[in-house]
């Protein structure tokens, strides 16, 4: 069969869609979006033109109200401009040559994940009460404010409390003991109290505008499932709290990935009444938390002040274990 000979109409065609793609740039230069669409887009966190690209036609309709084959032309048109698909292998590894780590304080720890907590991850620490989770969680905020080459990243802190664990003479110690300036760690760490799960979960969907401005390189979020936990009581309450988990800790990965931040949270434990033999801690969050953490942690209590931690999940770290210290001058070997 003869190709179709590329006409002189075909070839403008082109260009006038080539030229849509590249001065599509805010939401308002979308087909079907118009200065009030955006506006009630943008209430509704739809602030860019990634999150557009990667809505269905009826989410975008029931918010902006612009009818469903109109939606349809405009996340077409958004994924277009942002030229969504594959890409090989080489150029992931490429870019994730820009992923930075901080340190822990321990080298023992620091070598079980890879060299310290990472960009563009979740990193999750689970265990019993008193076994190390807030104080790593402390010391990261502390340890992220330092330069590259002392093992930070020389960026600010969000800090999600929903224990009401989180202790300001704690950093003020540890940075004394680094010979930093307190005041001026302080500083540097935005800390939020969470008063509930949804509460929880707006902290983080408006947490974009203050990445930006703070320069933040590392959430914490101590711990993520406490308020899910009192919220949503019962078997029948369960599949809505998996549901809004879910949505909150993919959230916090696309923050990542978007900002090249790290994220670390604490988890709860429940003793499993099922397994008979072994150690019967369980992490909350099901399957829900134990697919989305990058690097998955279990914390033990030891002797004093020695902890023992168990790598249980990684995407290219070996199972392995550790004992580090917590005291009173920070994390340590």
């Amino acid at each position: 069969m003869a190709k179709k000979k590329e006409t002189g109409e075909d070839m403008a065609n082109d260009d006038v869609v080539e030229k849509k793609k590249l001065i599509i740039k805010d939401l308002e230069d979308l087909p079907g979006v118009g200065e009030v669409s955006a506006e009630k887009l943008r209430r509704a966190g739809y602030d860019d033109l990634q999150k557009i690209a990667a809505s269905s036609p009826h989410e975008l309709d029931e918010i902006a109200e612009i009818g469903v084959e109109k939606a349809k032309l405009t996340i077409s048109a958004a994924r277009d401009s942002l030229e969504m698909g594959y890409e090989s292998a080489d150029k992931i590894l490429e870019r994730r040559k820009q992923i930075g780590r901080i340190t822990t304080g321990s080298k023992e720890l620091d070598g079980l994940i890879g060299g310290g907590v990472e960009t563009m991850s979740i990193t999750e620490c689970y265990g019993k009460f008193s076994s190390g989770k807030s104080q790593i969680g402390f010391q990261l905020a502390l340890n992220v404010q330092k330069p590259v080459e002392q093992g930070g990243l020389g960026g600010s802190v969000l800090f999600v409390d929903t224990e009401s664990t989180f202790r300001p003479e704690r950093i003020a110690q540890l940075a004394q003991n680094a010979g930093l300036d307190p005041d001026t760690a302080l500083k540097n760490i935005y800390v939020a109290k969470a008063v509930n799960s949804d509460h929880q979960m707006v902290l983080i969907d408006k947490a974009e505008e203050m990445i930006k401005e703070k320069n933040i390189r590392l959430i914490v979020v101590d711990s993520m499932t406490a308020h899910f936990r009192a919220d949503y009581i019962g078997r029948g309450a369960l599949s809505d709290r998996q549901q809004k988990l879910n949505k909150h800790v993919h959230m916090l990965q696309k923050l990542a990935d978007k900002h090249n931040l790290a994220v670390y949270i604490t988890n709860q434990v429940m003793d499993n009444p099922g397994i008979m033999f072994g150690d019967p801690t369980t992490p909350i969050g099901g399957h829900v938390l134990a697919h989305a953490a990058t690097y998955r942690i279990y914390l033990r209590k030891g002797k004093e002040e020695k902890r023992i931690a168990r790598l249980v999940d990684s995407p290219n770290m070996p199972e392995g274990e550790c004992v580090f210290k917590v005291t009173p001058k920070g994390i340590a070997d």
